[in-house]
């Protein structure tokens, strides 16, 4: 039996007519909507942020740019050695830069956060990279020693790449910390990687090609990858401009502590560099970063912490423990294979404590300043390891490279006594160290 008109269902494709405006209109039924299955999220953090948009490719200019970092004052020591005939001078050329970056470093960190990372930090580097040239020219042509020292000062106009990462990452991931914990793990991970490839590269190509090579080479990356990087505007944070009341975050609470505590672990690396190399050769030191690298890779990995501060005493607490094991072993014995595998365990609590320490940096420091703070911290970590390394070299020379390793296990013993009396005196104050903290 035939449905009447009023009981017939008409198909989903079949229009309805109605009236309006005294014309008949045709109206589309409700069209089926599509169904976009979303994929599913990714179980590994680190693909989940690099999903973020925009992430990859600021990313891949940001490694370009940050892998001289550690080819330039390798490059630099071969060069000026090989030609002079001289490491006073060379070590002198190299503090003198040292010391600049110091310096202007913090200043060129807020014209970042005031002006914009793309305006200020493309004319930083090409003024770098004219220094480095400099410097080249200096050398090939055997200009007075004073033109090395202005040369290679000139180079500390080098922008600090990873903290503008890092403020990007903070930008894009704002009040999630799971996300910056895994950011931050990420991020000091390819420092680990670009300071272990660095030197290595920078020595090849000295050697096989002209002394001048890694120099040029460095330069021309340094170059190349500020430029991709700042041409990643969609994820640039916004310039903050400056103002009156606006102060330096060396005046934020806890900063002070934090930033002596990353002095003192400078000197752990600029000590354990300078020792290794002395007892072993430099490529040793090649494993003390692979283990800091696979180390931040895993702690990325982790739940952020609820208290940072406490954790940052963990960690501290860690690789005071770690860098008492290449001391044991050189003690006990002369066997390179177990000095090796003393390093690289050594390097297990280096990350994990770099991206702690980062984390309590970022928190403390003002949203519109985080390229500044990071900067304060790194200048400050600098500065540690020129110390370390003249501690370490004082020690090799006057009482052997075997003493030499007791030099990095006392600087991370007294970073940790440092970041105790921090954390007490922030508990006198009244401040509360839970998970804002």
């Amino acid at each position: 039996m035939p449905k009447s008109p009023a009981t017939r269902t008409l198909p989903p494709s079949t229009p309805l007519l109605t009236v309006a405006g005294g014309h008949l209109v045709a109206a589309p039924r409700a069209a089926p909507e599509r169904v976009r299955r979303k994929r599913p999220a990714s179980a590994n953090p680190y693909l989940r942020l690099l999903a973020t948009p925009g992430a990859r490719a600021f990313t891949a200019g940001n490694l370009i740019a940050r892998l001289p970092m550690g080819m330039l004052s390798v490059s630099a020591v071969i060069m000026i050695a090989g030609s002079r005939d001289s490491y006073a001078l060379t070590g002198a050329v190299t503090a003198t830069g040292l010391a600049a970056t110091a310096v202007v470093a913090p200043f060129t960190a807020r014209l970042v956060d005031r002006y914009g990372q793309a305006r200020i930090a493309v004319p930083a580097t090409a003024l770098a990279v004219l220094g480095s040239l400099a410097l080249v020219l200096c050398v090939r042509y055997d200009a007075p020693a004073w033109t090395l020292f202005v040369a290679y000062a000139a180079t500390a106009t080098t922008p600090n790449t990873g903290g503008m990462s890092r403020a990007r990452w903070a930008h894009l991931h704002r009040g999630d910390p799971a996300a910056l914990h895994t950011a931050n793990s990420f991020e000091q991970a390819a420092d680990e990687l670009c300071f272990m490839l660095g030197p290595v590269l920078a020595a090849v190509l000295c050697g096989a090609l002209f002394p001048e090579a890694g120099t040029l080479v460095g330069a021309f990356l340094l170059m190349t990858g500020v430029l991709i990087f700042a041409a990643q505007r969609a994820t640039e944070p916004p310039p903050t401009p400056r103002t009156r009341t606006a102060v330096s975050p060396l005046r934020t609470p806890g900063m002070p502590a934090l930033l002596a505590v990353f002095l003192a672990t400078g000197a752990v690396f600029g000590a354990l560099e300078v020792v290794s190399i002395a007892h072993a050769g430099g490529a040793i030191l090649a494993l003390q970063a692979a283990g800091s690298c696979a180390a931040g890779l895993l702690y990325g990995s982790l739940r952020p912490a609820r208290n940072a501060h406490r954790r940052l005493l963990l960690c501290l607490a860690a690789m005071t423990a770690l860098m008492s094991l290449p001391l044991l072993a050189t003690t006990s014995t002369a066997s390179l294979p177990v000095l090796a595998l003393c390093l690289l365990l050594a390097g297990a609590a280096t990350a994990p404590t770099m991206v702690t320490g980062m984390t309590l940096v970022q928190r403390a420091t003002p949203p519109g300043q985080l390229n500044e703070g990071m900067t304060l911290s790194v200048t400050a970590l600098l500065g540690g390891v020129a110390a370390g390394a003249a501690t370490g070299g004082w020690l090799v020379e006057h009482a052997g490279t075997v003493s030499g390793y007791a030099a990095p296990m006392g600087a991370a013993a007294l970073a940790l006594v440092i970041a105790a009396a921090g954390t007490a005196l922030r508990r006198r104050q009244g401040v509360s160290g839970g998970s804002a903290r």
